[in-house]
């Protein structure tokens, strides 16, 4: 669905625009999609507008509206794409996302699938990256348990975006998203994420 949020913010001078785009097939991402888009949307210190899509309903294309960008995607199985995800993935390759700032979140199960952990999410990544996209909202891996992940950046210290376990870790969602919330907003003002700046 469309969230009221919406109202053609690409054309908005005064605030920070965000367009949030998610699939989901058990309503589960759908729920994190508009906990942080109402975490970002209540911030004190700026007025940030979350545009919230389902891509079920939007055309990806949408995308090359914004400047910031979130996108969020569950991983399904054995490693495998959400279904409305896998519809678009050919898609994602007709992007110009130059010049775009992006932040993921995505979620796994860390204990029912501990070789396959979020690899959803580092498809993703790698693909928008292929589109010239600049990434941010990096999260550290501690406080995880899993055996592989593709979504693991090079020094396997960080996952390339906002890490969910719904299934095992529900009482730490909240958490979660409102720490990083709080990240990304920083990281979209100065165009480079926690990690790059520890590791630069």
């Amino acid at each position: 669905m469309t969230s009221s949020l919406k109202n053609s913010t690409s054309k908005r001078e005064d605030c920070m625009s965000i367009g949030l785009f998610y699939g989901t097939s058990t309503c589960y991402t759908e729920i994190v999609a508009e906990k942080i888009a109402a975490e970002l949307s209540s911030c004190d210190d700026e007025k940030i507008v979350v545009d919230l899509f389902n891509i079920i309903d939007e055309p990806i294309s949408s995308m090359e509206s914004y400047e910031y960008l979130i996108m969020g995607i569950p991983t399904w199985d054995y490693g495998e794409l959400q279904e409305d995800w896998e519809k678009v993935w050919e898609n994602i390759d007709l992007l110009n996302l130059n010049g775009k700032t992006v932040a993921l979140f995505g979620l796994g199960d860390q204990m029912g699938y501990p070789d396959w952990f979020l690899d959803a999410m580092g498809y993703l990544w790698a693909k928008i990256c292929n589109q010239g996209a600049k990434t941010v909202g990096y999260c550290p891996v501690s406080g995880f348990e899993f055996n592989e992940s593709k979504a693991l950046t090079a020094d396997q210290k960080y996952f390339v975006g906002l890490a969910i376990d719904d299934a095992n870790e529900f009482d730490l969602t909240d958490e979660r998203i409102s720490s990083w919330c709080k990240q990304i907003r920083k990281e979209f003002k100065c165009g480079s994420n926690l990690h790059q700046l520890i590791e630069g």
